[in-house]
């Protein structure tokens, strides 16, 4: 019998998930984009939210829908085609990129400021003292929605609120023109700039994640599920928008604040040290090693969770290796990671976006195995075209492809991919079986 989730538990297990979602590309991306977008504000974080928070809560609700993880999203799939997509994703998320990334954000943001002379060696203890934490709370495998998400995201809360009420009421400076991209293409740019997340991706992983935790707290049912999965998402759904608004204002009013900034972290650490002097670091250390380090530890979990259900590795192997192997890529620095990691998300996103449409409109579908195949495989193409473009190769040839030259081959073809699917004719063999 399926157990009550409760009010509490209910916006705990959100607080979890937004949480997981909250952590380093969220921090580095928006102040950008913010002071970059200027004041075409409005419009670039509308684009920047569709990508990075509209996508992020389809995502969700397609896992809720399906009921399992990546690979179930991928069930009209061949099933070597729906586990390479799996892997792919989780890979990218892991240890490739996603979770290095969180600890690097962590230490260049929240560590390098308080330290004199950081080195290298410096990055070595951080990254295995990070990742050693990480581990203590991963092993825990059932305990998450009350470690994560009673403890620690409230914390994170309090420490984002006092930050945004101080910008909001003591902005830096007045918001300048719009800079590169947003000044043609607000609303574009920003919708690309939300890939750098990762948060669509994410979903898809952290939706096990939530699935396991109701089961560990005795909701079994996949209608009560299901239901529970929703009311998180949108909790998480809410408190991003929330989050994102204050870091974009930020960076528009942060016009001067860091004029060499390579990346929206300096831009938080220079105008966190304008409001509320050293101290402020304080602050900030706390919010970056919060969120970085809930993602990280989302992030392992749910990898060494799939690992776990579909080889012979355990869990608590799997999560060892894979936080020693974060461990060594954070290693590399973050300016190196984001240059290597943007083309392989431009690549590999429009593939997550036809699998959360196609599950999210399966029932629309005659002939699923078809339209999965169909619009998938259309996606991956021209997403791969978006990819090479992204890495500098002259694709000047491609421009008369609608969309290209912004970085959106892929999105008409797939819409159209769509609606052939929605109107093609049921199979001879499902006509005579309904018959």
């Amino acid at each position: 019998m399926t157990k009550p989730l409760g009010s509490w538990n209910t916006l705990s297990l959100g607080m979890m998930v937004f949480a997981f979602f909250l952590g380093a590309g969220n921090l580095i991306f928006p102040p950008m984009a913010g002071m970059l977008a200027g004041d075409n504000l409005a419009m670039s974080m509308l684009g920047f939210l569709a990508t990075a928070v509209g996508l992020p809560l389809l995502g969700l609700l397609a896992i809720a829908k399906a009921g399992g993880g990546i690979v179930h999203l991928g069930r009209y799939l061949p099933s070597k085609v729906a586990n390479f997509i799996a892997l792919a994703i989780y890979l990218v998320l892991v240890p490739m990129f996603g979770i290095p990334r969180t600890c690097l954000v962590a230490y260049e943001l929240g560590l390098v400021p308080l330290v004199e002379s950081a080195s290298q060696l410096t990055l070595i203890a951080y990254s295995s003292f990070y990742f050693i934490a990480a581990l203590f709370f991963i092993l825990r495998r059932g305990g998450l929605i009350d470690t994560v998400g009673k403890i620690i995201t409230p914390l994170l809360v309090i420490c984002i609120a006092v930050i945004g009420v101080s910008v909001f009421s003591n902005p830096f400076a007045e918001i300048a023109d719009a800079q590169k991209g947003f000044a043609d293409m607000p609303f574009g740019q920003g919708f690309i700039d939300g890939y750098n997340t990762m948060d669509a991706l994410a979903a898809l992983m952290f939706g096990v994640l939530m699935i396991d935790a109701l089961n560990s707290k005795g909701v079994t049912g996949k209608g009560e599920q299901f239901g529970y999965l929703v009311k998180a998402s949108i909790i998480a759904a809410i408190g991003l928008t929330l989050f994102y608004v204050v870091l974009f204002y930020l960076g528009a009013t942060a016009t001067g604040v860091a004029p060499e900034a390579k990346n929206g972290g300096e831009i938080i650490v220079a105008y966190v040290g304008v409001l509320f002097g050293a101290k402020g670091q304080l602050l900030l250390t706390a919010i970056v090693s919060l969120a970085c380090f809930t993602t990280a530890i989302g992030g392992i979990s749910s990898f060494s969770t799939y690992v776990s259900d579909n080889s012979k590795f355990s869990y608590k192997l799997t999560a060892i290796i894979t936080a020693a192997c974060c461990a060594l890529v954070a290693n590399i620095g973050l300016n190196q990671l984001l240059v290597v990691s943007i083309p392989i998300l431009i690549g590999i996103y429009p593939v997550a976006v036809a699998l959360i449409a196609f599950n999210l409109l399966v029932d629309w579908f005659n002939r699923p195995q078809m339209a999965a195949r169909l619009i998938i495989g259309v996606a991956a193409i021209f997403g791969i075209l978006d990819a090479i473009k992204a890495t500098g190769v002259n694709m000047d040839a491609f421009n008369v492809l609608p969309g290209f030259s912004q970085g959106f081959a892929w999105l008409l073809p797939t819409f159209a991919a769509v609606l052939v699917s929605i109107f093609a004719r049921p199979s001879k063999q499902a006509v005579v079986e309904t018959a």
